[in-house]
């Protein structure tokens, strides 16, 4: 979950950029694939166990030859990632950023459907040790993706942690951190000019855990709460997630990017924890991300910016046995590491399990489906 990103500046030719920004994300729901375990399905048994879900939109943390080549042929749209260790030589170098490009990404299209590379993850507002690159790792990868003539294909990200903010509560107060905004605003600037959106890793776990005493775990796990009011834009909040969404547009526009998007890429609820972590339960988590996917399905924007609508990819496929911190960290799994379901949102599992039910799964795709309706008659009557 967690990678901290150091500015190097440098100057590097800016190819024309893309007067049309690329859409990397179909629907609103997705999942990141992390593969820090030694005790999970082979790539090709993902695809099974994705295509089964119908889960689409895919998020990796680099560009794993083995699953890129099992998700060839497969119409499910992967974003690789440039891990923050190579951003330095990426930034320092273009010759490097193409050889990058062509070697994991012109290499695999279009049969593996490519739509994005998120430059490093989490570079900003840690410790600063790769804030200095990032930059000139984008411009540089960017740059060559341009030349390639896939800047109509392939979207170009960073995803940021809520660390970049100096406050989020209430939502419109949220701004930057102060030695933030020196790496943030010429990359956001750099970003309005080719359609990127800004990617945020926000997760309502994290939060509560930080301050169970303020937050009423009901707001955070989209359950029936009073929720909260923020005085300055009159707007109400029934849920958390919404609130941490709105606070990055409020940032944003604090800066000078109102019209920019935001996507969530990072969201979810550990199911295990230490005994310090006592929210990290199978219900809790269970309740959050059956609670997500409906909110999701409903195709619907956040108070403040109403018309853009949610998207998120979901954290994530498997538990990683193999992640350093704390008991949560390895235990943010919707699927177990024998591809059986963690606990039941409506998915099947590689495997059978007491988990699932099949009751919660019609369930799940009734209601979709009755907001699906409820939705097109709102659109036919709009019209």
């Amino acid at each position: 979950m967690k990678s901290f990103g150091v500015h190097l500046f440098f100057l590097v030719f800016l190819a024309p950029v893309a007067s049309v920004s690329v859409q990397a994300f179909t629907g609103t729901y997705g999942i990141n694939y992390g593969r820090f375990a030694n005790n999970i399905p082979s790539p090709d048994e993902v695809v099974t166990l994705l295509r089964g879900a119908k889960i689409r939109n895919v998020r990796i943390y680099d560009a794993d030859q083995s699953v890129l080549k099992a998700f060839s042929g497969t119409g499910l749209e992967i974003v690789v990632g440039l891990p923050n260790g190579n951003l330095s030589d990426v930034s320092a170098n273009a010759d490097h950023a193409m050889s990058w490009v062509k070697d994991n990404v012109l290499a695999y299209l279009p049969d593996t459907r490519i739509c994005g590379i998120a430059i490093g993850n989490e570079v900003l507002g840690g410790s600063g040790e790769f804030s200095g690159f990032l930059l000139g790792a984008v411009k540089n990868v960017y740059n060559a993706v341009n030349k390639l003539k896939l800047s109509d294909v392939v979207q170009i990200t960073t995803a940021h942690s809520q660390a970049v903010f100096a406050n989020s509560f209430p939502p419109s107060s949220c701004v930057f951190q102060d030695n933030v905004v020196q790496y943030m605003k010429p990359l956001l600037e750099f970003f309005s000019q080719i359609g990127s959106p800004f990617c945020l890793n926000a997760y309502p776990f994290l939060a509560y855990m930080s301050d169970p005493e303020q937050i009423d775990i009901n707001y955070a796990l989209f359950l029936p709460t009073e929720g909260i009011n923020d005085a300055k834009t009159k707007l109400h909040y029934d849920n958390l997630l919404d609130a941490q969404i709105d606070a990055a547009y409020a940032a944003l526009e604090d800066a000078g990017f109102e019209k920019m998007e935001v996507i969530v890429t990072e969201t979810g609820w550990a199911s295990r924890g230490d005994e310090n972590e006592s929210a990290a339960t199978p219900n809790n988590a269970r309740t959050f991300n059956y609670n997500l996917r409906k909110r999701l399905a409903k195709m619907k924007g956040t108070p403040l910016r109403p018309k853009n609508v949610v998207k998120a990819y979901v954290f994530a496929i498997f538990n990683e046995n193999l992640k350093p911190g704390p008991t949560s960290e390895r235990n943010f799994g919707l699927f177990k590491a024998d591809g059986s379901i963690s606990y039941d949102i409506g998915f099947h599992g590689l495997k059978s399990s007491s988990a699932y039910s099949s009751v919660l799964s019609l369930k799940l795709e009734e209601e979709e489906h009755d907001e699906d309706r409820e939705d097109k008659k709102r659109e036919s009557r709009e019209r």
